[in-house]
């Protein structure tokens, strides 16, 4: 992996392939490694895939984060890398950053999208889940917490036709430091409601819902319809299409980066 610092925090990065760049942002308990079984499907671009604070080989302060902040990182990120602009694609808690970034930096975008995420602020009880996340990870450790989250982030099913999925993401997962796992989970439930950052955007849109996803169902991620906005239900998946259809969603992916093209033509 190749390193740069960001306002004194060093973020890992992986930068493969050539073409027009799309940065993709994992999920909590994450790391670039959630992305692994995609990258090979998306031939033809330059994939930009960063380990976020608090995340796999990256730096992990200690303290709360917030949403503002871990965007921030992704700006510096292509100002480091010479990227004018970008197509960023964020799963669950990198959807978060997504919207953030897409809210206080459009121009940098040449379009965006949520992959099994939201919109929506946290609810009462899922702020109050956050906080047990916290004192589960304080009192239990990481490999404790990740044992009880990963699970539940895939189609009910998948345990027995793709166990290896559960225990490669469990894998992931415990390479969170503790502080970081805790830094993104008090972020998360800070997070504003930004609904109208894609009601109102004139960016081209993509969101990708699973169809089986507990966590974040389809109508939670789809919360605007208008003309710039491509909507994707994944069969069969929770909340990890990208380890448990990465085919499907790479040819979502591939879709929307074409219909990119297609209209810039």
């Amino acid at each position: 992996m190749e390193k740069v610092q960001c306002n004194g925090t060093t973020i890992c990065y992986v930068d493969q392939g050539q073409g027009e760049p799309i940065i993709l942002l994992h999920g909590f308990c994450g790391s670039s490694a959630y992305w692994e079984q995609l990258l090979p499907h998306l031939p033809g671009y330059r994939l930009i895939v960063p380990d976020l604070r608090g995340h796999g080989r990256s730096d992990a302060p200690m303290g709360s984060y917030t949403i503002e902040q871990m965007a921030d990182d992704v700006q510096l990120l292509m100002d480091e890398l010479d990227i004018p602009k970008a197509v960023l694609l964020g799963h669950s808690l990198g959807g978060y950053i997504t919207l953030s970034f897409a809210q206080r930096y459009a121009s940098r975008l040449h379009g965006f999208g949520l992959i099994h995420s939201t919109g929506y602020p946290d609810s009462e009880e899922a702020k109050e889940k956050r906080v047990k996340a916290v004192s589960t990870i304080q009192g239990e450790g990481i490999t404790s917490f990740v044992d009880g989250l990963v699970p539940g982030l895939f189609a009910p099913d998948t345990a027995s036709s793709k166990p290896e999925c559960i225990q490669r993401a469990k894998e992931i997962g415990y390479l969170t430091p503790p502080q970081g796992a805790i830094g993104a989970a008090l972020a998360m439930r800070e997070r504003p409601d930004r609904r109208d950052v894609l009601s109102a955007s004139t960016l081209p849109i993509l969101l990708v819902a699973g169809e089986r996803d507990a966590l974040i169902p389809p109508e939670r991620s789809f919360t605007t319809d208008h003309d710039n906005v491509t909507q994707v239900v994944i069969e069969g998946a929770g909340h990890m299409s990208m380890m448990e259809a990465p085919e499907k969603l790479a040819e979502a992916i591939l879709a929307y980066m074409k219909s990119l093209h297609a209209e810039s033509e």
